[in-house]
């Protein structure tokens, strides 16, 4: 019986342990969507504990614990760091076949050194040992990048954000980067004009200008996604439920933005016409400036309104959604690809039902101008685990070109999440690998070892021009 957690953890094969070992277990880090805070980073945050550095943001492992039966004062409550990280510790014993249950293991050994498992009997111990090394100022927030190799981190920010922390990060000439991505999802929120409008004056006051018609809005979106420009950005991301592809005219949109701005509830028709058009202006700025776009589609989020409306968003309660995906992804792109302004794409799919659906969706618009053009992006949220990867390599396999994938990200607000991208290069290798030795792929394994290591990193270095 194989040891846990062993040097050929994931690795079923020889071959699978060549591939990663000597192929793509010490590639460099490109991590081109997370939602790590550009203030940390800037201001190279020392935690105080394990306690704060694991939890304060992780709604995996709040989802988790709620399961277990642990009171919300222990998960997003009033308890202290170490209270939590005990209630955690009590957890996971329990999240066997969870990839909790790995990560926790891989994060404990990678960035601490720590083979013990996490257990009540435990937690006393490892809380003590992390706190001496958190102290110091080698676990710094900038620190535990450069640890996991770490050449590009990028973060997630509303055209709003002054972008000032990235400006810092780079000109303090540090071993990464820190790049933005334009994420503008508030400013589509037509469905509660009450938040958008108090979005509208913010970003009135952000730009100085006044913002009286819908295409005073534009201009003014507009003009930050210049800015984001001028800051480094060449990336943008949506997280959508699904692409909305409703036709409006220029009137249609002038009485709409007019009952927004009076606070008139919009009907659903509205609400589509409106998000529909902004999302076609950003797509068309993407091209013009050959920024990268990606789109995160399928989640149902809030589900449970009592606690949404105690905690607010991204508290744990959003979950797979089952939206009719397949005509409005091929309406939005194909309008942008016949009017020549389809920019680099990448499309993330929750529904893991809908996997070969968005694979061959994706190759409907590959035209032969960049390599990979439109990508079927890695496993996200509820399926970046062994099974949600193999299934999203094993359908981009079958019906794409798994050769030319950009590979892995954190999508994470924990700096100690990228250990996912060995988890996830483990998994790459051990397919490959199992195929080899099948006799399924050729056994070369200079060949296959360069698959990998375009797949593990230097696809996405040359895919998203964060070294141009």
């Amino acid at each position: 019986m194989r040891a846990f957690l062993d040097e050929n953890f994931l690795l079923n094969t020889k071959a699978a342990s060549d591939l990663y070992h000597n192929y793509a277990k010490d590639l460099p880090i490109i991590d081109y969507h997370n939602h790590l805070p550009a203030k940390q980073i800037a201001d190279n945050k020392v935690f105080d504990n394990l306690g704060e550095l694991w939890l304060a943001h992780d709604h995996y492992k709040w989802r988790a614990m709620r399961a277990h039966g642990i009171d919300e004062v222990y998960i997003t409550g009033e308890a202290s760091d170490k209270e939590k990280f005990l209630k955690w510790a009590e957890t996971v014993p329990y999240t066997l076949r969870n990839p909790l249950y790995h990560w926790t293991h891989l994060e404990l050994q990678r960035y601490f050194g720590i083979t013990d498992l996490l257990s009540p009997a435990t937690a006393e111990k490892i809380y003590e040992q992390t706190a001496e090394q958190i102290a110091d100022a080698g676990f710094s927030a900038r620190n535990l990048l450069k640890r996991m190799n770490v050449e590009v981190v990028c973060t997630t920010d509303d055209p709003l954000d002054h972008l000032d922390y990235h400006q810092q990060i780079a000109t303090e000439g540090e071993t990464f980067k820190m790049l933005p991505a334009f994420r503008p999802d508030k400013a589509m929120e037509a469905g509660n004009v009450i938040a958008l409008n108090e979005y509208i004056d913010k970003l009135e006051d952000v730009t100085g200008r006044s913002i009286d018609s819908f295409n005073d809005y534009i201009d003014a979106l507009r003009a930050r996604h210049d800015y984001f420009e001028s800051r480094g950005c060449n990336v943008s991301d949506h997280g959508i439920e699904q692409l909305y592809t409703a036709k409006y005219t220029d009137y249609e949109l002038k009485i709409i933005f007019e009952k927004i701005r009076v606070g008139r509830q919009l009907t659903l028709e509205e609400v589509s016409k409106f998000k529909s058009a902004l999302l076609v202006s950003f797509a068309e700025w993407d091209h013009e400036k050959n920024w990268v776009q990606q789109y995160h589609i399928g989640p149902l989020r809030n589900n449970n309104t009592r606690i949404f409306g105690l905690k607010g968003a991204d508290t744990g309660h959003d979950s797979i959604g089952d939206f009719k995906q397949a005509q409005e992804l091929s309406g939005f792109l194909d309008g942008l690809d016949c009017r020549g302004k389809l920019a680099k794409t990448v499309l993330y799919n929750l529904n893991p039902a809908d996997n070969e659906l968005f694979v061959s969706m994706a190759g409907n618009f590959n035209d032969g101008s960049v390599r990979g053009k439109i990508q079927f992006g890695s496993a996200w949220w509820f399926l970046d685990q062994k099974d949600g990867i193999t299934k999203q390599i094993n359908a981009l396999s079958n019906i794409g070109l798994i050769s030319n994938f950009v590979g892995m990200l954190t999508d994470s607000r924990s700096f100690l999440s990228f250990p996912r991208h060995e988890y996830f290069r483990r998994l790459v290798c051990d397919i490959f690998g199992t195929d080899m030795e099948k006799g399924e792929i050729p056994d070369d394994i200079e060949w296959v070892g360069k698959i990998i290591r375009d797949i593990s990193y230097y696809n996405a270095r040359e895919y998203f021009r964060f070294f141009k």
